[in-house]
């Protein structure tokens, strides 16, 4: 029989395992500890929470664009103004050419898991467009007029979205991608538009400078992680398509997403990730009849596109809750509908608290 206190003893240690187990996460349920448990920063709806956890983000990411192309070719501008058309306008061709774009887009994502198979995210976006462009002087030749900048911002679209898991185990998971983007963000941006015939024109801003889609879309995909010690790996693929033209008469392109990443673990609190991306989508279905600017970007077939892109990020874990990193983005091959901007990078920037 034991002694008083050897039970006593007994029970003191069974009471501090509890409480050891409880703080550093059992086998079913472990604490997201390690900078390689993340996929890069850039990917969006990577991973599901246990029941009963929450999470809050911020994501800064920057687009800049410069120059111009003709599917996978570079096209000057002097060749934009003198032999593609403008349809929309009253000119039978461009003579206001894109020279440089900035988009910054600010992200705010909200996670909760009612239970250990679903995971219900909600992403807000403020976004901030800038443009410089070029006019031509009257209805043809290759005269500058001057250059100006065209500017819009604000609430994007929201995206609503479940994660559903498939697979979970310590060294794989899978699950799905079930979103609804609602469209919160304006299409009917205006701004001063310095005209061909030298005058400045208050006109709907083309469909890039937009700040959102204007229709209800839906977003369907699956994401694998899988994880072996201080390395981890994963995919992910996503569609998007808009369910019907909007109060403008039009539709933003389908769109596939795939991409696929790997991470080191220098420490389980920083690790060092790479990426590969291919983005598929379809030029813009109708058009809005409100834009007549004789500019390459008031064209709906100048959207969409094929590109690839690689980029390189660090993943930072601090105290477990808090995670912070980087990634740097860059085309490896565009070939665009028509005639486009040249994507130059993308640079995102992120918080997450996880509790």
């Amino acid at each position: 029989m034991l002694k008083p206190n050897t039970l006593k003893l007994s029970a003191l240690s069974a009471a501090l395992m509890t409480l050891s187990l409880q703080a550093i996460g059992d086998e079913e349920h472990p604490v997201t500890a390690k900078a390689i448990d993340h996929a890069p920063i850039g990917v969006m709806g990577d991973h599901l929470h246990h029941k009963g956890e929450f999470m809050f983000s911020y994501r800064f990411m920057q687009m800049s664009m410069s120059g111009n192309l003709q599917g996978s070719d570079s096209i000057s501008n002097d060749e934009i103004v003198t032999s593609v058309t403008a349809p929309n306008s009253s000119m039978n061709l461009v003579r206001v050419v894109p020279q440089t774009m900035t988009k910054n887009m600010h992200m705010l994502g909200f996670m909760y898991a009612p239970t250990d198979s679903v995971t219900l995210m909600a992403m807000l976006n403020y976004i901030d467009n800038d443009m410089t462009l070029t006019t031509y002087s009257g209805s043809s030749g290759t005269t500058v007029l001057d250059n100006f900048n065209t500017a819009s911002s604000g609430l994007g679209d929201t995206k609503l979205s479940m994660l559903y898991s498939l697979i979970d185990t310590p060294e794989h998971k899978f699950h799905v991608n079930l979103s609804w983007v609602l469209p919160t963000g304006s299409i009917e941006e205006t701004g001063d538009v310095l005209t061909p015939m030298n005058m400045t024109s208050n006109l709907r801003l083309p469909y890039s400078m937009q700040l959102g889609g204007g229709s209800h879309r839906g977003e369907f995909g699956l994401t694998y992680n899988g994880n072996n010690e201080n390395i981890s790996w994963g995919a992910q693929g996503l569609y998007n398509l808009a369910f019907s033209e909007n109060d403008e008469d039009y539709e933003t392109g389908k769109t596939l997403q795939i991409t696929a990443w790997a991470n080191y673990g220098f420490s389980d609190q920083i690790s060092a990730t790479t990426r590969l991306t291919y983005i598929k989508s379809q030029e813009i279905v109708g058009e809005d009849e409100n834009l007549t600017a004789p500019v390459t970007t008031a064209n709906p077939a100048n959207y969409g596109g094929t590109t690839f892109l690689a980029a390189v990020g660090v993943n930072s874990v601090i105290a477990k809750k808090h995670r912070v990193a980087f990634e740097y983005q860059i085309p490896v091959t565009q070939d665009v509908n028509g005639v486009q901007m040249e994507m130059d990078n993308m640079l995102t920037l992120g918080y997450q608290l996880a509790f």
